[in-house]
């Protein structure tokens, strides 16, 4: 199946833009703005919206139309877990037949990152969108650390308790800050001999599985993931270990 934007009408190729240029509000800058889109590719370009940010800044929502589609047989989606997800009941029930014991799960948003929704999302015991969080969990034994938790500090915490797993949420990403950040955990707890002792997970809006992995985590979740997944994931990955 060839998959192809569209505004009005399937397969029309429209697309919408938005974005800010250094240069004054007026018709220099409209027609700069209808260029960089045609520069893109984009034919039928159309600047729509303008309006003066500072000085010598404006912003400028265009249309532009394109013929270019995307085989969707071609995609290869890489997800932390598969298409069979546990519920809460199920994964309590696993722990507690299979495991014989609770699953402790460590979390906190890391460095300077004060952002806690999404680690609130997946460990707060009301969760989000009708997903209980992990604090809810009967079996499992949940910490929240909450947000600008030092690298170490959250390691330190996790030894303490005896952590099956640790959680980093990750909300900026101006800059790949989140990329220093992730790498410097991931080399804290190998200069430590503590990597393979964790299941070690990373989630945020900008976060997959395929840059978790390749970062030196266990897995990623990122945009429609709750904490159904990540219980899902650590269970499977404590049976493997076990086994």
């Amino acid at each position: 199946m060839i998959a192809r934007p569209y505004g009005d009408t399937l397969d029309d190729g429209a697309v919408q833009f938005s974005f800010t240029l250094p240069v004054p509000e007026g018709p220099l800058g409209r027609e700069a703005a209808r260029h960089l889109v045609e520069k893109w590719g984009f034919d039928q370009v159309d600047v729509v919206h303008s309006h003066a940010l500072a000085e010598d800044f404006s912003f400028y929502v265009a249309y532009g139309r394109t013929a270019t589609g995307i085989d969707l047989s071609t995609i290869q989606v890489e997800e932390a877990t598969g298409p069979s997800v546990y519920t809460m009941d199920e994964a309590n029930e696993i722990v507690r037949t299979r495991l014989g014991r609770k699953v402790v799960v460590v979390g906190a948003c890391t460095g300077f990152d004060a952002h806690t929704v999404g680690i609130d999302a997946i460990m707060n015991m009301k969760g989000y969108d009708h997903h209980f969080g992990l604090e809810r969990y009967p079996e499992f034994e949940a910490y929240n650390l909450g947000a600008q938790v030092p690298n170490e500090k959250l390691i330190d915490f996790a030894v303490k308790v005896k952590a099956d797993a640790i959680l980093i949420s990750q909300v900026v990403t101006q800059k790949d800050v989140h990329i220093q950040n992730l790498t410097q955990f991931i080399e804290m707890l190998q200069a430590r001999g503590l990597r393979e002792q964790f299941i070690v997970l990373v989630g945020g809006s900008r976060i997959g599985n395929k840059l978790a992995v390749e970062l030196g985590f266990d897995g990623g979740f990122g945009k429609g993931t709750f904490a159904d997944h990540v219980a899902t994931f650590i269970v499977d990955r404590l049976l493997e270990r076990e086994a």
